[in-house]
C-alpha cells in the first residue's frame, strides 16, 4: 500500500529560539538512503523556499493567484516521502524515523487514494 509522508517543520517566530534538535544534512541523507536500500521508495522531493509558492483560487468563475500560501500558518510544509509499505503500521514507524518529525516538526501520514 502506497503512503504519503507529508513533512512539516515548525516555524520560527521572530526573536525565538530555533528548533531544539534540528536534523542534520547527514541524518535528512542516511534516512533518504535507508528508504531507498529498503525498497519502499515511490517517490520524493523537497520543496523550494515558502517565498516562492503561489496560490490559485477560483471563485465565481474568476481565477485569483497570490503570493505565497492562502493563510498564515505555524507549519511549513518542506517536502514528501511516497513510500510502499504492507499496512499504515509501517508506515508510521517510518515516519518515526525521519528527521522531519523532531524539533518541533511533524511527518503526516496519509494513504494515497488509488482509482
Amino acid at each position: 500500500m502506497k503512503y504519503m509522508l507529508l513533512i512539516y517543520s515548525a516555524t520560527v517566530e521572530p526573536g525565538c529560539e530555533g528548533p531544539e534538535d534540528p536534523a542534520t544534512f547527514e541524518e535528512w541523507m542516511a534516512y533518504d538512503k535507508a528508504v531507498h536500500e529498503a525498497g519502499i521508495h515511490v517517490s520524493g522531493h523537497s520543496l523550494a523556499d515558502l517565498t516562492t509558492a503561489t496560490t490559485v483560487q477560483v471563485a465565481g468563475g474568476e481565477r485569483s493567484v497570490t503570493d505565497g500560501p492562502f493563510a498564515e500558518t505555524r507549519e511549513i510544509l518542506g517536502g514528501y516521502y511516497v513510500i510502499d509499505v504492507p499496512d499504515l503500521d509501517v508506515a508510521l514507524d517510518w515516519a518515526a524515523r525521519c528527521p522531519g518529525s523532531r524539533g518541533g516538526g511533524a511527518v503526516v501520514v496519509r494513504p494515497v487514494a488509488e482509482f
